[in-house]
Order: C-alpha cells, then sequence, then structure tokens
C-alpha cells in the first residue's frame, strides 16, 4: 500500500518525509497499458514521471493547501511535456506527451532539454478560487546557478525550493514499475515543533537567507540523506531507511498516511468535463468529426478512460447551457 511519513527533528530546524508509491503507481502504469490508444511509456518516461509523482507528493504534503500541486516538465527533448497533479488529499496522477524516439537509459537531459530549452514549473491551484484568482506558478530553467544543465530532477527541484522560499533542500528520487519513492529534507527558520505550530511565521528573512548552505545541523543531514542509493531507496522499507540514515538523531514522527488517507491515484475525468471541452471546439468541429468517424471518442491521458459521442450525445451537448468551469492546469479531458 501506498505510504508517507513526515518527520520532524527535534530541536533542529529540519523538517522531511519519505513516499513509497506502490499500487497507486502500478495501478498508474497499468492503466496507460490498457489505454488502447496509446502505447506504454519508455523506460526512461516511466522512472521520470514515478520521480515527479513521488516528488509532488512530498512537496503537497508541506504545504497547507487547499489544491492541486501540478509538477510540470517541458521542453526540447522527445518528451514534449511531463506532467504530475497531486491534490490536497494526496489524491494524485501522472502523464506524459512524446515526440520522437526516447534514447535508452536517457536522463533529464535527454529527455526534455536537449538544446537547453527544458523548464520546470510549479503550480498551485486553488480549489475555492476567489473571483478573479488566478493559479500561482513558478517557473525554473534546467540549470544550476551558474547555468550548468542539471540531469535530475531531484537537483532542479531542490533548486527551485532554494530560489522561491531561501530555503535547504535535499531531495532523493527513484522509480522502476513496482516503486516510486521520494525522500525530501528540508532547512526551516524555526527549530522542531516550531515548524507546526505557526513559529515559521515570526521568522527573519534576512536571517534565513544568511543561513543557506551553512546551517550545521541541516547540513549534516543532508549529508546522511545524500549516501541513501536507488537501490536502497527501492527496495527498503520506510523504517529501515529511517533508522539506518537517522539512528543518531532525535525523530519526531507524524500518523503515517496510507489508503484513503494517503497517496493514490485518483483521475478528475468525467464525461462532462469531456462534454464541455467538446462544447468549447464549436459545432462545426463536432460535426465534421461525426461526418469522417460516425462518433466522437476523447480518451483521458491520465486514466485512459475512453468517452464515446454518438450524433444524438453531440446534439445534446449543443442544445443544453453549459455551467462554464476553469479546469485543472493542463488537464487533458
Amino acid at each position: 500500500m501506498s505510504e508517507l511519513h513526515r518527520f520532524l527533528f527535534d530541536d533542529q530546524p529540519v523538517r522531511g518525509a519519505i513516499v513509497r508509491l506502490t499500487d497507486a503507481w502500478t495501478e498508474m502504469l497499468g492503466r496507460r497499458v490498457a489505454n488502447t490508444s496509446s502505447q506504454p511509456y519508455p523506460v526512461p518516461v516511466r522512472e521520470l514521471l514515478g520521480e515527479m509523482a513521488a516528488a509532488g507528493v512530498l512537496m503537497q504534503s508541506g504545504i497547507k493547501f487547499n489544491g492541486a500541486l501540478v509538477l510540470q516538465i517541458f521542453g526540447d527533448g522527445p518528451v514534449k511535456l511531463a506532467v504530475a497533479e497531486v491534490q490536497s488529499d494526496l489524491s494524485l496522477r501522472a502523464t506524459a506527451s512524446l515526440k520522437g524516439e526516447v534514447p535508452e537509459g536517457a536522463g533529464l537531459g535527454a529527455l526534455v532539454n536537449v538544446h537547453g530549452g527544458g523548464r520546470c514549473a510549479i503550480t498551485l491551484d486553488p480549489k475555492d478560487k476567489f473571483p478573479g484568482q488566478q493559479p500561482y506558478q513558478g517557473v525554473v530553467p534546467l540549470v544550476d546557478a551558474q547555468g550548468r544543465k542539471l540531469d535530475h530532477l531531484s537537483d532542479v527541484l531542490a533548486h527551485y525550493m532554494l530560489q522561491s522560499e531561501q530555503l535547504d533542500a535535499t531531495l532523493v528520487l527513484a522509480a522502476n514499475d513496482q516503486v516510486a519513492a521520494g525522500l525530501l529534507v528540508q532547512r526551516m527558520p524555526v527549530k522542531g515543533e516550531g515548524n507546526i505550530s505557526g513559529g515559521a511565521a515570526r521568522h527573519d528573512k534576512e536571517h534565513d537567507e544568511d543561513q543557506i548552505g551553512r546551517n550545521e545541523d541541516y547540513n549534516r543531514i543532508a549529508t546522511l540523506v545524500a549516501s541513501l542509493t536507488r537501490d536502497e531507496l527501492l527496495t527498503l522499507d520506510v523504517e529501515t531507511i529511517l533508522h539506518r540514515l537517522f539512528w543518531e538523531e532525535p525523530l519526531l514522527r507524524f500518523e503515517p498516511q496510507q489508503g484513503t488517507d494517503g497517496p493514490r491515484f485518483a483521475c478528475t475525468c468525467s464525461r462532462e468535463r469531456v462534454g464541455r471541452m467538446l462544447h468549447s471546439l464549436g459545432v462545426e468541429e463536432a460535426d465534421s468529426i461525426l461526418a469522417e468517424q460516425g462518433q466522437i471518442e476523447v480518451a483521458c491521458e491520465f486514466c485512459g478512460q475512453q468517452y464515446r459521442f454518438d450524433p444524438v450525445d453531440a446534439a445534446q451537448i449543443f442544445a443544453a447551457p453549459v455551467v462554464a468551469q476553469a479546469p485543472a492546469p493542463n488537464a487533458v479531458q
């Protein structure tokens, strides 16, 4: 069962989380295989999407936000767009759009950053928007502070968090066909339980920026995290990993999140949403598809669900009033 564990280091300005996506991840891959309109993802793409899904859960778990966190990687390689979306209840989905051949063993650079055009975007899309409110989005290139290309998603996201929050972060991410997993530790502006009691709101920003790369407690813990190998992250259980890395550190553990309270696959597509999308295409476009194919068939890029509309269905779509609803970023339904 997929699981998320969050923890704090007592009296130290560091928090962490570790996630293992098992059933949630294999269900996403299985739906892609079962989708008759697509092919299974190549191995490097599966690994990238798994890492993105794990990272999305880790990042969503660290914020108090009612809405979707959408992690996107896009650029100028064979992977035109990869998306992982995690809701505040930790339900998640992921998809990728490909064009061209994916080299065997390709890393992040070969997948999306061949000519330096790759970008990482993180969007926070509130569930209940105020009138006129827009989602918050931050975008960074796939390079470090010196302009050197980054070939690991973990490095890209650590760099993003450092830029956006002025706080150090270290991630280890890995995925195969059975497990997508990740471990995150992040330096916080206040120590221990103050991180969850609201004390963070009183921190001095200038002091935090001065601590970048210099906090001894964080640097010690980050060194321990960096020693975790990909194989260990994928094969060892959470308790073993935490004990091996932090057996000398005073951990404060939260209740693990599993099952209906933990990470799980869920898609927000529906026949009604697809109908609104068809309505936006217009009558002429819909009639053209019906004349050529006899029906309109739409497959959700996230879950593979097939939606079919015959001429009667299409007529009902354009006859009924449609209630406007803002779609989630890059939702393909």
